[in-house]
């Protein structure tokens, strides 16, 4: 019962964001306009606007403020799930470099058409974060292994995919080509659509029902490999599919926005402050406040400069450093005040 009120409140949050956003922007519109258009679209009674207004409502905002809140809700849980299972607290789809290898694939199919037949845009992105996590991966192995050696090889890996898209782009796009990947790489939900939309829930849906049921295993690896095995968890079995999804959502995300950091690295934090660290509770409250946030970056992206949009990308980034600077100073003093209290306890003991 318990869980069940969480999850309607964590659903009514998203839904009443996405339908505020909305009306953000020159078009007269308030929420109930919102509302009655959507209801009308799935099969009930006419609404009362105009129909400038309903197309921008279905057509435009709608399937972009559902594609902002889908992308939050993917990257804030690849982010949460490749903390626990790399049990470092800097790892993130973006930090680890499969963002950028996505960005490669997808703009490799994109621009030089390569595999165009065969490749989507989503697969494109897909076998490029596949490669990058896999280089990544095999450099820290090769490092011998660790949480410094991962981030090392991540900072590497992404670099490297990044310098390819920019050569990729400059040496074979035109100008006006050039300037919309460029663009797009930065986080950008301008062209969303339906179809981008039904993409991404398939890919989000996917990994959040393996990741959901993960949950318990994901607490058992928290506590290291040894302890996880000895709980009977199949630790390679596990890491395989939860890296073959994460990447999933990854690439689809990639494909559809662009490479959009810092929302799987600090969402996560900020939602083991407010829940803990148990899983079950976790990735419920880090996907919800993902999309949210998501959803509201998009909402200045393009209206805080209106008619200019700026990428999202932008804002997530000038939201997120502060965000994260500030997590990481509040665990600062926290650490502090656990490794005073034994010097006050050896204190008092030798007053008394």
């Amino acid at each position: 019962m318990k869980h069940a009120v969480v999850v309607l409140g964590v659903l009514g949050a998203v839904l009443a964001s996405i339908a505020v956003s909305i009306t953000v922007g020159p078009a007269n519109l308030t929420t109930a306009d919102v509302v009655a258009v959507v209801v009308a679209h799935l099969g009930g009674p006419a609404a009362e606007v105009s129909r400038i207004q309903d197309g921008i409502v279905w057509e435009m905002r709608l399937p972009r403020a559902v594609l902002a809140a889908l992308c939050g809700t993917g990257l804030a849980l690849c982010g949460a799930v490749m903390q626990s299972m790399l049990r470092n607290r800097l790892a993130d789809p973006f930090v680890l470099g499969i963002s950028s290898g996505a960005s490669t694939g997808a703009v490799t199919v994109a621009v030089l058409g390569i595999g165009a037949g065969v490749l989507s845009l989503s697969s494109g992105a897909f076998v490029g974060a596949l490669v990058s996590f896999v280089l990544v991966m095999m450099l820290a192995t090769g490092a011998g292994g660790g949480t410094g050696p991962v981030i090392l090889a991540g900072v590497a890996g992404t670099q490297l995919f990044s310098a390819l898209t920019s050569f990729i782009v400059l040496s074979s796009a035109d100008a006006e080509q050039t300037r919309g990947v460029l663009f797009w790489l930065l986080g950008s939900l301008a062209g969303a659509d339906w179809a981008d939309v039904w993409a991404c829930a398939g890919a989000v849906g996917i990994g959040v029902m393996v990741c959901v049921i993960a949950a318990p295993s994901l607490d058992a690896m928290t506590l290291g490999s040894d302890t996880a095995t000895a709980l009977g968890v199949p630790i390679l079995r596990l890491k395989v599919i939860l890296l073959g999804v994460t990447a999933l959502m990854t690439a689809t995300i990639v494909a559809a926005a662009g490479a959009i950091g810092f929302v799987g690295l600090v969402l996560p934090h900020a939602a083991r402050l407010l829940v803990g660290p148990r899983h079950s509770r976790l990735l419920p409250t880090t996907m919800a406040m993902g999309a949210v946030f998501m959803v509201w970056a998009d909402t200045l992206a393009r209206s805080i400069f209106s008619p200019q949009e700026i990428p999202v990308g932008v804002v997530t980034a000038l939201v997120g450093v502060p965000a994260f600077a500030a997590i990481l100073l509040r665990g600062r003093g926290r650490s502090r005040g656990l490794r005073s209290a034994p010097r006050l306890v050896g204190a008092r003991q030798s007053e008394s």
